[in-house]
């Protein structure tokens, strides 16, 4: 099971956009895509035939998954996730700081 899914917040904790929250949008294996951190002006030649136009755009680049954290929404803070067995079976992630399911 993923500690990080698409659609979680996350909080970046090394690198230049330290500190920056913001929602995933994207797990591929170990990098994330996280919206509006590590954007960067890519320079694209036009396409007519795909109808892109050129120019300088701005873009979200991946981040490898050890530089984010989960956000605790009640700590306000980055925390560590692990996974726990329910009684029914299922597996759900938790926060490890209190226990807490992130899943519902």
């Amino acid at each position: 099971m993923k500690n990080i899914r698409k659609g979680d917040e996350v909080i970046v904790i090394s690198g230049k956009d330290k500190g920056r929250r913001g929602t995933v949008l994207s797990v591929d294996g170990e990098q994330v895509v996280v919206e509006n951190v590590n954007v960067v002006k890519k320079h694209q030649k036009p396409n007519p035939q795909r109808n892109v136009a050129g120019g300088i755009i701005e873009r979200e680049m991946p981040l490898h998954l050890s530089k984010v954290m989960l956000f605790n929404t009640v700590t306000k803070k980055g925390d560590r996730v692990g996974v726990k067995a329910l009684e029914d079976g299922r597996r759900v992630r938790v926060f490890k700081s209190s226990n807490e399911v992130v899943d519902i």
